[in-house]
This record gives C-alpha cells, sequence and structure tokens, in this order.
C-alpha cells in the first residue's frame, strides 16, 4: 500500500480509503490510485487485519481441467508432496484460456496463498505481473518457458512431438499428418504442433497435412471427426499424430467404424498416456509424461520454497526437467 501511494502522490490512508467502495475520495484521486494499483500488480490483503503473522497454511494451483486425468493426477502429486507439510491446496480450473487464468490468479493472491503453482509457461501481462509481484514463491509447470517466473517444473511439449514423429519415421512411415485444435489457446496443444512442424521439415517429409478442428481440449467425437477429415483431404497419409489420447482414441475409433485397419492402412499416435490409450484395442502408441511425478515434485519445490521464505530467506530459482517417454504399442 506505501509503494501504491508513493507512485500515486497520495498518503496510504487515502489508498486505503480508495480501495473501499464507500471510501471519501475524488472520482479523479480514485483514478490515479487504481492505474498505480494496476502497474505495480498490487492485490488488496484481505487478511491483513486479522492474519499477522502472514501464514494463511494455503497454496493455490491452476490446471486448465478438473476432468483431464492428467491435470488431476497433477493435483493428486502436490497433494501427496504437501501431506505433511500442513498446507492445503485450494484449485481453480482456467479452462484452457489465458484470460481466466489472470481472474484466478487476482482471485487467488486476494487469500494471500502462500504460493502459487501455475500450468503452461504463457499468461497473459497482467497475470505475469501480478505473479511477479505477489511475493510469494511461484512455479510453472508443465513447460520450460524461455523467461520463467520464478520456478519450473515441466518438460518440452515441442521436443516430445518432434521425438514422437521421428519415431515413427524410423517405422518407415513417410506421410504424417497432424490433428489439432482450431485456436492457440491451448499451447502446450500449440507447441506439440510446433513440435510436428519442426519434425516434418527436418525430415524432409510432405508438409501441410495439419487438421484443426473444435476447440481446445479436443473431445473423442472432434478426433473421429478430424480423422475422416484428414482422410478425406489426404487419402495417402500413413500415420497421424493426434494432440492428445482422446482425440487418438476417437480418430481410432473412427478408423473401426469405416473399415481402415490400424496400423495396416493408417498408423495413429497420441500424447498423455491416458488410461483409455492403455485399455483400447489396439492399445495407442502415446507419449508418457508422468504427471503425478510433475505434482509431486512442484509440490516438493513449493514446500522447500515456503520454508525458506517464513524463514526470511528466498529460494534461488530452480529448473526441474521431468523426462518423457515414447510408447510404442499396437496402433503403429
Amino acid at each position: 500500500m506505501t509503494d501504491v501511494a508513493r507512485r500515486a502522490g497520495v498518503s496510504a490512508m487515502t489508498v486505503s480509503r480508495a480501495l473501499k467502495s464507500d471510501g471519501a475520495v475524488s472520482p479523479k484521486t480514485r483514478q490515479r490510485i487504481l492505474k498505480a494499483v494496476e502497474e505495480l500488480g498490487y492485490v488488496l490483503d484481505q487478511t491483513a487485519g486479522t492474519l499477522s503473522s502472514k501464514r494463511s497454511s494455503f497454496v493455490a494451483a491452476l490446471i486448465p481441467s478438473l476432468n483431464n486425468s492428467n491435470f488431476s493426477d497433477t493435483a493428486r502429486g502436490m497433494e501427496r508432496a504437501l501431506e505433511a507439510s500442513g498446507l492445503q491446496l485450494l484449485l481453480g480450473a482456467t479452462d484452457y484460456t489465458l484470460e481466466k487464468e489472470e481472474r484466478l490468479i487476482e482471485a487467488m493472491l486476494r487469500r494471500r496463498p502462500e504460493g502459487v503453482v501455475v500450468t503452461g509457461g504463457r499468461h497473459t501481462p497482467k497475470a505475469r505481473r501480478l505473479l511477479q509481484s505477489a511475493g510469494v514463491p511461484v512455479i510453472e509447470t508443465w513447460d520450460l518457458p524461455t523467461g520463467p517466473i520464478e520456478h519450473v517444473v515441466g518438460f518440452s511439449n515441442a521436443d516430445a512431438v518432434h521425438a514422437l514423429v521421428v519415431r515413427l519415421h524410423l517405422r518407415g512411415y513417410r506421410r504424417i499428418g497432424f490433428i489439432g485444435g482450431t485456436s492457440m489457446r491451448d499451447t502446450r496443444g500449440a507447441d506439440r504442433r510446433f513440435g510436428y512442424v519442426r519434425a516434418v521439415e527436418a525430415l524432409g517429409l510432405p508438409p501441410g497435412r495439419i487438421v484443426s478442428f473444435g476447440q481446445p481440449p479436443i473431445s473423442m467425437e472432434q478426433g473421429g471427426e478430424a480423422m475422416a477429415q484428414m482422410m478425406a483431404e489426404w487419402p495417402d497419409v500413413d500415420a497421424v499424430v493426434c494432440v492428445s489420447d482422446l482425440s487418438a482414441f476417437g480418430a481410432l475409433m473412427e478408423c473401426h467404424r469405416r473399415g481402415w485397419a490400424v496400423p495396416g492402412r493408417i498408423a495413429i499416435a497420441g500424447f498423455g498416456d491416458f488410461e483409455v490409450a492403455r485399455c483400447c484395442h489396439p492399445r495407442i502408441t502415446t507419449v508418457s509424461v508422468e504427471p503425478v511425478e510433475i505434482g509431486m515434485a512442484a509440490g516438493t519445490l513449493l514446500w522447500r520454497s515456503i520454508e525458506e521464505a517464513r524463514a526470511g530467506r528466498r529460494l534461488a530459482p530452480e529448473s526441474r526437467v521431468v523426462p518423457y517417454r515414447i510408447l510404442e504399442r499396437e496402433t503403429t
């Protein structure tokens, strides 16, 4: 509040009044103070009057979806790592949109968490500013951002799909397509598409065999429709990489319905090692990313950072690269 007052050229008391809906402050002064608040990424501490220790005993974690088993497993891993710490995990779902992530970050910070875990390394400018100004440990997961906010636990989605395409090439496939979403709001899906494009170019394979279908996350049904579109536009395609196992399963079912042998007529690969990929027939080749391990690593690093913060110290930024594995199964 003192920083806001200094920037706005007013007293801390005036800032306090301006941030109250019924505070006696002129509109012009209030606007100047709110602008300073925005520029500094300041969030009103609603617990400051009663929580003198500044220990809220909870941490915030934002994941793209609650019904995606990979992200629910990540949350389960965080809970497991934090179990003995006494910290509670408060979850928020961003629905794969950076705008909703921004709103959730601001809402979470109002409750003064002792640490924040976010999914991915891309955020709106305001969200990034809020996280940098929060004064608590921040961990970005499921990605390897080039300019991390603080700590990182993740892997390169682009490199993982690049390696998957190379593996298909080694298997003899030469006309490889990609199925993904119609927008870039799933930044990890966008990175996987980039990894596919990069691999196709490096291997000298026919380019442009990309079907964008549906808003992320792509469902099983949309995966089936996208497969039909892929075969209609490029009937000579001999392998398809799908942005996730869910869309890969839908693509596989579409092949069953149309009598296209898998992998005899066309090979299919997914991403994520979902349970459906392990249990369907034939089982789907995929990339395993160990979501529970990501969650446990993030939770362990967060607790270490919080312990240092409680002692008045700051843990130096760390980056933990979680290995991925290509699991070759019957669909390729």
